[in-house]
């Protein structure tokens, strides 16, 4: 099954905030997750920047932080919301502003934009989506190994169904593994980069992975 871009929240068996996000993508392959001084970036690779004259919407920031807030997205949302989150606007109101503000993508598909996010130590983190038809945030309730996720296309709309009780990562890296290719998210197609965070001792841990 075909999602588009994916964001999740989830605790480790041991209890620690993560926060994942997935680039699946058909039209634009062609592009890595790096690290950078604010978080974690997506943009194209070597040789494919020419991409960014055919839509625009495939570069942007997908992972900041704010005090002890992660936050992964699809797009530019991420920095208004991370933002208002640093000002000390709650997670639920930061999501809704940030989403009505920017809207869903006035691309060929109307991709809408997703995000999610997390505190350390917090059992409980937001999803959020505005698509062309809907804005819709949600609270959830997370128990160590289990995560929770929401799609650019098919699980785009935030409920208890799209989900996973048997997150194994330890660490950010692991977290990468497990959203390419572990658990539920083996089933979804066209895996291209990954970045996420976990929060271990006190300490964000980030990293990347290419498909």
């Amino acid at each position: 099954m075909y999602l588009g871009r994916i964001v999740a929240i989830g605790l480790t068996k041991e209890g620690n905030a993560s926060a994942m996000y997935r680039v699946s993508s058909r039209s634009f392959p062609n592009r890595e997750a790096i690290k950078t001084s604010q978080g974690i970036a997506i943009v194209p690779k070597a040789g494919f920047e020419g991409d960014l004259r055919k839509n625009p919407y495939i570069a942007y920031n997908c992972l900041r932080t704010a005090g002890k807030y992660v936050l992964t997205s699809n797009g530019s949302q991420t920095d208004p919301i991370i933002e208002k989150i640093a000002m000390g606007m709650p997670l639920r109101d930061a999501f809704a502003m940030g989403l009505l503000a920017m809207d869903y993508e006035k691309d060929q598909l109307d991709t809408p934009r997703i995000v999610a996010a997390i505190g350390n130590g917090d059992t409980t983190g937001y999803l959020g989506i505005v698509r062309k038809n809907a804005l819709l945030v949600r609270e959830f309730q997370l128990q160590p190994g289990q995560l929770f996720y929401i799609s650019t296309y098919e699980c785009n709309f935030p409920c208890d169904c799209f989900t996973d009780d048997k997150f194994s990562a330890t660490d950010a890296a692991e977290a990468c593994q497990y959203v390419i290719n572990g658990g539920v998210f083996e089933e979804f197609t066209n895996p291209v980069t990954a970045a996420c965070a976990v929060w271990k001792n006190g300490e964000l841990d980030i990293a990347t992975l290419d498909a």
